[in-house]
Protein backbone atom coordinates (compact mmCIF):
# COMPACT_ATOMS: atom_id res chain seq x y z
CA UNK A 1 0.00 0.00 0.00
CA UNK A 2 1.74 3.31 -1.00
CA UNK A 3 1.39 6.61 1.24
CA UNK A 4 -2.05 8.62 -0.43
CA UNK A 5 -3.45 5.28 -0.42
CA UNK A 6 -2.89 4.93 3.43
CA UNK A 7 -3.30 8.52 4.36
CA UNK A 8 -6.92 8.16 2.16
CA UNK A 9 -7.91 5.13 4.88
CA UNK A 10 -6.56 6.62 7.93
CA UNK A 11 -8.08 10.02 7.51
CA UNK A 12 -11.55 8.32 6.75
CA UNK A 13 -11.28 6.06 9.91
CA UNK A 14 -10.25 9.60 12.00
CA UNK A 15 -13.48 11.07 10.28
CA UNK A 16 -15.37 8.17 11.83
CA UNK A 17 -14.05 8.03 15.26
CA UNK A 18 -14.00 12.07 16.12
CA UNK A 19 -17.92 11.46 14.48
CA UNK A 20 -18.68 8.59 17.10
CA UNK A 21 -17.09 10.69 20.63
CA UNK A 22 -18.46 14.08 20.13
CA UNK A 23 -22.22 12.33 19.58
CA UNK A 24 -21.39 10.72 23.12
CA UNK A 25 -20.18 13.34 24.79
CA UNK A 26 -23.77 14.59 24.39
CA UNK A 27 -25.07 14.61 27.89
CA UNK A 28 -28.10 11.71 27.84
CA UNK A 29 -30.02 14.48 29.48
CA UNK A 30 -30.14 16.70 26.70
CA UNK A 31 -32.74 16.72 24.70
CA UNK A 32 -31.13 16.78 21.58
CA UNK A 33 -32.83 15.53 18.19
CA UNK A 34 -31.18 13.66 15.11
CA UNK A 35 -30.10 16.36 12.71
CA UNK A 36 -28.47 17.99 15.87
CA UNK A 37 -26.40 14.91 16.64
CA UNK A 38 -25.44 14.96 12.98
CA UNK A 39 -24.59 18.56 12.88
CA UNK A 40 -22.49 18.11 16.02
CA UNK A 41 -20.96 14.81 14.93
CA UNK A 42 -20.04 16.42 11.20
CA UNK A 43 -18.75 19.78 12.92
CA UNK A 44 -16.33 17.60 15.34
CA UNK A 45 -15.17 15.13 12.84
CA UNK A 46 -14.08 17.62 9.84
CA UNK A 47 -13.73 21.21 12.25
CA UNK A 48 -9.88 20.84 12.64
CA UNK A 49 -8.87 20.31 9.22
CA UNK A 50 -10.97 22.51 8.04
CA UNK A 51 -9.50 25.41 10.38
CA UNK A 52 -6.48 24.18 8.92
CA UNK A 53 -6.84 24.60 5.59
CA UNK A 54 -8.85 27.75 5.73
CA UNK A 55 -5.62 29.15 7.40
CA UNK A 56 -3.38 28.28 5.21
CA UNK A 57 -5.14 28.74 1.82
CA UNK A 58 -5.47 25.56 0.29
CA UNK A 59 -8.73 23.64 -0.56
CA UNK A 60 -10.88 22.20 2.09
CA UNK A 61 -9.51 18.58 2.83
CA UNK A 62 -13.02 16.71 2.53
CA UNK A 63 -14.21 19.20 -0.69
CA UNK A 64 -15.07 17.97 -3.46
CA UNK A 65 -16.26 15.01 -2.87
CA UNK A 66 -17.18 15.92 0.22
CA UNK A 67 -17.05 11.53 1.41
CA UNK A 68 -15.51 12.75 4.71
CA UNK A 69 -18.45 14.63 5.40
CA UNK A 70 -20.26 11.80 4.65
CA UNK A 71 -19.05 9.27 6.74
CA UNK A 72 -19.35 11.26 9.73
CA UNK A 73 -23.14 11.84 9.12
CA UNK A 74 -23.42 7.54 8.92
CA UNK A 75 -21.37 7.36 12.05
CA UNK A 76 -23.25 10.37 13.93
CA UNK A 77 -26.73 8.92 12.70
CA UNK A 78 -25.75 5.18 13.73
CA UNK A 79 -24.55 6.29 17.24
CA UNK A 80 -27.53 8.13 17.46
CA UNK A 81 -29.97 5.58 16.90
CA UNK A 82 -27.74 2.99 19.05
CA UNK A 83 -27.36 5.13 21.90
CA UNK A 84 -27.56 2.50 24.33
CA UNK A 85 -25.10 0.08 22.80
CA UNK A 86 -22.88 2.77 22.95
CA UNK A 87 -23.25 4.23 26.44
CA UNK A 88 -22.38 0.90 28.01
CA UNK A 89 -19.75 1.22 29.99
CA UNK A 90 -17.30 -1.22 28.05
CA UNK A 91 -18.39 0.31 24.59
CA UNK A 92 -17.83 3.94 26.05
CA UNK A 93 -13.98 3.49 27.30
CA UNK A 94 -13.35 1.41 23.86
CA UNK A 95 -15.46 4.52 22.19
CA UNK A 96 -11.89 6.89 24.36
CA UNK A 97 -9.38 4.54 22.73
CA UNK A 98 -11.18 5.06 19.39
CA UNK A 99 -10.65 8.67 19.94
CA UNK A 100 -7.38 8.42 20.87
CA UNK A 101 -6.89 6.92 17.14
CA UNK A 102 -8.19 9.56 15.71
CA UNK A 103 -6.67 12.29 17.26
CA UNK A 104 -3.76 10.24 16.19
CA UNK A 105 -4.23 10.16 12.50
CA UNK A 106 -5.67 13.92 12.38
CA UNK A 107 -2.71 15.02 13.86
CA UNK A 108 0.03 13.07 11.43
CA UNK A 109 -2.23 13.77 9.10
CA UNK A 110 -2.35 17.78 9.35
CA UNK A 111 1.81 17.63 10.00
CA UNK A 112 2.47 15.77 6.85
CA UNK A 113 0.19 17.89 5.19
CA UNK A 114 1.79 21.40 6.37
CA UNK A 115 4.98 19.68 5.67
CA UNK A 116 4.00 19.08 2.00
CA UNK A 117 2.84 22.09 1.57
CA UNK A 118 6.88 23.60 2.40
CA UNK A 119 5.61 25.48 5.63
CA UNK A 120 8.69 23.68 6.92
CA UNK A 121 9.48 25.57 9.81
CA UNK A 122 9.02 23.19 12.72
CA UNK A 123 7.05 25.38 14.57
CA UNK A 124 4.15 25.23 12.07
CA UNK A 125 3.39 21.61 11.05
CA UNK A 126 3.95 21.57 14.72
CA UNK A 127 0.75 24.00 15.38
CA UNK A 128 -1.15 22.80 12.20
CA UNK A 129 -0.95 19.19 13.64
CA UNK A 130 -2.06 20.09 17.25
CA UNK A 131 -5.10 21.93 15.55
CA UNK A 132 -5.68 19.07 13.14
CA UNK A 133 -6.19 16.51 16.09
CA UNK A 134 -7.72 18.69 18.78
CA UNK A 135 -9.84 21.53 16.46
CA UNK A 136 -12.81 19.41 16.15
CA UNK A 137 -12.53 18.65 20.01
CA UNK A 138 -12.90 22.09 20.75
CA UNK A 139 -15.73 23.12 18.96
CA UNK A 140 -17.28 20.53 20.17
CA UNK A 141 -16.86 20.77 23.91
CA UNK A 142 -17.94 24.56 23.07
CA UNK A 143 -21.13 23.35 21.71
CA UNK A 144 -21.88 20.90 24.24
CA UNK A 145 -20.79 23.40 26.71
CA UNK A 146 -17.99 21.10 28.37
CA UNK A 147 -14.49 22.18 29.76
CA UNK A 148 -12.59 22.39 26.76
CA UNK A 149 -9.29 20.16 26.20
CA UNK A 150 -7.29 23.58 26.58
CA UNK A 151 -8.52 23.82 29.71
CA UNK A 152 -8.39 20.30 30.92
CA UNK A 153 -5.81 18.59 32.84
CA UNK A 154 -7.12 15.89 31.14
CA UNK A 155 -3.22 14.13 29.28
CA UNK A 156 -4.63 14.59 25.63
CA UNK A 157 -2.14 17.78 24.02
CA UNK A 158 0.78 17.00 25.16
CA UNK A 159 1.24 12.95 23.88
CA UNK A 160 -0.34 14.84 20.37
CA UNK A 161 2.50 17.55 20.32
CA UNK A 162 4.94 15.29 21.02
CA UNK A 163 4.15 12.70 18.31
CA UNK A 164 3.66 15.73 16.02
CA UNK A 165 7.42 16.63 16.81
CA UNK A 166 8.32 13.09 15.99
CA UNK A 167 7.37 13.27 12.55
CA UNK A 168 8.82 16.79 12.45
CA UNK A 169 12.09 15.05 13.11
CA UNK A 170 11.60 12.35 10.75
CA UNK A 171 11.09 14.89 8.02
CA UNK A 172 14.22 16.74 8.85
CA UNK A 173 16.73 13.77 9.09
CA UNK A 174 15.27 10.82 7.77
CA UNK A 175 12.97 12.38 4.76
CA UNK A 176 13.28 8.46 3.17
CA UNK A 177 11.29 6.30 5.74
CA UNK A 178 8.01 8.54 5.80
CA UNK A 179 5.69 6.31 5.32
CA UNK A 180 7.53 4.32 8.40
CA UNK A 181 7.24 7.24 10.25
CA UNK A 182 4.08 7.84 9.85
CA UNK A 183 3.22 4.77 11.38
CA UNK A 184 5.18 4.76 13.98
CA UNK A 185 4.43 8.21 15.02
CA UNK A 186 0.32 7.43 14.53
CA UNK A 187 1.09 4.67 17.45
CA UNK A 188 3.52 7.10 19.58
CA UNK A 189 0.26 9.33 20.14
CA UNK A 190 -1.95 6.67 20.11
CA UNK A 191 -0.45 4.43 23.03
CA UNK A 192 0.62 7.73 24.64
CA UNK A 193 -2.80 8.33 25.07
CA UNK A 194 -4.31 5.13 25.62
CA UNK A 195 -1.85 4.69 28.23
CA UNK A 196 -3.29 8.27 30.06
CA UNK A 197 -6.72 6.69 29.46
CA UNK A 198 -5.95 3.15 31.17
CA UNK A 199 -4.34 4.42 34.17
CA UNK A 200 -6.22 7.88 34.44
CA UNK A 201 -3.05 10.25 33.90
CA UNK A 202 -3.51 13.88 33.76
CA UNK A 203 -1.15 16.51 33.71
CA UNK A 204 -0.57 18.59 37.05
CA UNK A 205 -3.67 21.24 38.38
CA UNK A 206 -2.32 24.49 38.42
CA UNK A 207 -4.48 25.05 40.91
CA UNK A 208 -3.05 22.23 42.88
CA UNK A 209 -0.13 23.15 42.17
CA UNK A 210 -0.20 26.79 43.69
CA UNK A 211 -2.25 25.29 47.23
CA UNK A 212 1.67 23.22 47.52
CA UNK A 213 3.34 26.32 47.74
Amino acid sequence: MDTQALNFWLNNLAVIAFAITAVLAVNEKDDIDIFAVVVLGSITAVGGGTLRDLIVGVPVFWLPDAIDIRLAVLASACVFIARPFFRSAKVYVLMLYLDALGAALFAIQGTIKIWGLGLTIPILPLVFGVMSAIGGGIIRDVLVGRKTLLMSSELYIIPVLLGCASMVAIFKFFPEHILAGEILCSAQIFIFRACAIHWNLSVPNFMVLRSKK
